[in-house]
């Protein structure tokens, strides 16, 4: 088969473009519904949800906006449903973190699409796995109906959001719920099943409305008798609290949270010491942004940890995975890094004759590698101690050598220890992200308690130039099947239009957009990051026993 022309290099991208580029897609993205909207909302005499949650939030603190990026480039034939239609994240209120999830009533009167249920659910299995107290600030008229058959009936759709209602509940989770405009139909039951409803005059909740109340049973009724605040509040009790606007609502929400009392604190937030700064560096100047140049995976963690200290596990053995154990923002952390040096490995005797070294390739998983982070997995979990993953990963070894050392086996290992893991899991992807490399480094698949991206992460199941090749021959080998084989120009056209739409499903938006992360952070906001996701993570008190059932050997 004739080889596709090879277009001209393009421009390599740098870290200062694509941060640039970030920053733009996010203002875009956060526009929600955009300033026309924003001024409808404002003339109702309502904010918008991200001004509902600058007021929420302890002054000074950051909001750690999480699935930013839900949605991007999805639903373009109804307009698109920016950020996914709602504003999700932990922000600090009365010192303490929560997480707040509030409907966009300017993305489509805040109406739930596919992409909305599946990012409220996750926001909501955050705040379970983590025991992190929720406020839902409610403004959504409900359902998107064209859509309702991807979002109402599986198990992951809209009925799950109740469901985990219902068992943070149970499970002693704090839950607010503030209605700032309109809560109907199924959508009715998550502020109601909260331990607190506050209700705004002027919002509205209700099973059916006005319209279909008529049409189902020829009820004539207005909105505030068939569910306005007074009504709910006076009537029929289900209101806790009744307030004028926005921001008595917002107010009452905060001195609420202020009551609740503080749990008891994770094991390992209990040996939190004090804060020690990291050493200053850069990272974007460390980590190229094409991931072409090699660099020490050790220099990373080193820039992140409190005061640099890192004790490394094994550092001679497996070398193509660094693990490790040290402390971020005062609390103990254990490491699990891909290298990104090339690796002059040393061999057992016995070998070819005179052969005693090979070069193993950084981003690799080899078998003594598999065998090394399984066991220091095993011991993190033994000392308690919460994983970090830094995943810039091309996979696992292929070959007739690898295989004959049980390449699979070994890596079965590995998948065991992440999969059955106790300890809170936080998965870092700066460059990578790989084929069965995703799944041992602790992606989305493996319940990370978060998991983000740097704008350089590369999201698939192979590299892009091996997926485009492997494509473009399927195509081609179908064309000749079909009695017709491609010319020149058909091939580079067929090439050209593969390695498109791959490039762009490799991009960190494409997961982001799906979920498949949580958020898209800057390098250098990293270990502020974890930090903070650690000070969520300690909220759960609650250690399983570890359990890893057949241990490949």
């Amino acid at each position: 088969m004739t080889e596709p022309a090879k277009s001209a290099p393009a421009q390599a991208p740098t870290w200062t473009a694509e941060l640039e580029r970030l920053k733009a897609d996010q203002k875009t993205v956060r526009a929600g519904g955009g300033a026309k909207a924003q001024q409808r909302q404002h003339e109702k005499g309502r904010l918008t949800a991200r001004e509902r949650i600058r007021q929420l939030c302890d002054d000074g603190t950051p909001f750690d906006e999480l699935m930013t990026f839900a949605g991007y480039g999805m639903y373009g034939d109804v307009g698109g449903c920016p950020s996914g239609g709602t504003v999700t994240g932990v922000g600090t209120i009365q010192g303490r973190p929560w997480m707040i999830i509030a409907n966009d009533a300017t993305v489509k009167a805040g109406a739930f699409f596919p992409i909305t249920a599946k990012k409220v659910i996750r926001a909501q299995t955050i705040a379970l796995e983590n025991h992190l107290p929720v406020i839902y600030l409610v403004d959504s008229a409900g359902v998107y109906l064209p859509m309702q058959d991807e979002i109402f009936p599986d198990q992951d759709d809209f009925g799950r959001v109740f469901y985990l209602n219902a068992r943070m509940s149970a499970l002693g989770i704090p839950q607010i719920a503030a209605i700032m405009g309109n809560c109907v139909a199924g959508g009715a039951y998550l502020p109601v099943m909260c331990d607190t409803l506050i209700m705004t005059e002027g919002s509205g909740l209700y099973l059916a409305g006005p319209a279909l109340v008529k049409a189902a049973i020829g009820q004539v009724v207005d909105s505030e008798e068939l569910g306005g605040a007074d009504m709910h509040s006076a009537i029929a009790g289900t209101v806790d609290y009744k307030e004028p606007d926005d921001v008595h609502a917002i107010q009452r929400v905060r001195a609420l949270a202020d009551l609740y009392a503080q749990g008891e604190l994770a094991p390992f937030a209990r040996r939190r010491k004090e804060t020690v700064p990291a050493p200053e560096r850069d990272l974007t100047a460390l980590v190229s942004f094409d991931g072409t140049t090699t660099y020490d995976v050790r220099d990373l963690i080193k820039s992140i940890t409190d005061g640099g200290e890192f004790h490394e596990f094994k550092p001679e053995y497996g070398e193509t995975l660094v693990c490790g154990f040290s402390r971020i923002g005062g609390y103990p952390v254990a490491f699990v890094a891909n290298q990104r040096t090339v690796i002059k490995k040393k061999l057992k005797s016995g070998g070819e004759p005179g052969l005693r070294t090979r070069i193993e390739v950084g981003g690799v998983i080899y078998g003594d590698s598999a065998d090394k982070a399984a066991r220091f997995i095993l011991d993190a979990n033994q000392a308690g101690v919460p994983l970090v993953f830094l995943s810039d990963v091309t996979g696992f070894m292929v070959g007739r050598d690898s295989e004959q050392e049980g390449i699979i086996r070994r890596g079965a290992k590995l998948v065991n220890a992440v999969s059955n893991c106790v300890v809170p899991k936080i998965t870092i992807i700066t460059g990578g992200s790989f084929g069965a490399g995703n799944y041992a480094m602790n992606g989305k698949a493996y319940a990370p308690r978060f998991i983000y991206a740097w704008p350089s992460a590369k999201y698939a199941v192979m590299s892009g130039n091996a997926a485009a090749k492997t494509l473009l021959d399927i195509q081609v080998a179908a064309l000749k099947r079909a009695g017709h084989p491609p010319d020149d120009a058909e091939l580079q056209k067929l090439y050209d239009e593969v390695k498109a739409k791959y490039d762009t499903e490799l991009d960190p938006r494409y997961a982001a957009s799906r979920l498949w992360v949580d958020e898209i952070i800057e390098p250098n906001d990293t270990r502020d990051r974890i930090i903070r996701a650690l000070d969520a993570c300690a909220q759960n008190p609650r250690q399983e026993e570890l359990k890893v059932g057949v241990f490949q050997v």
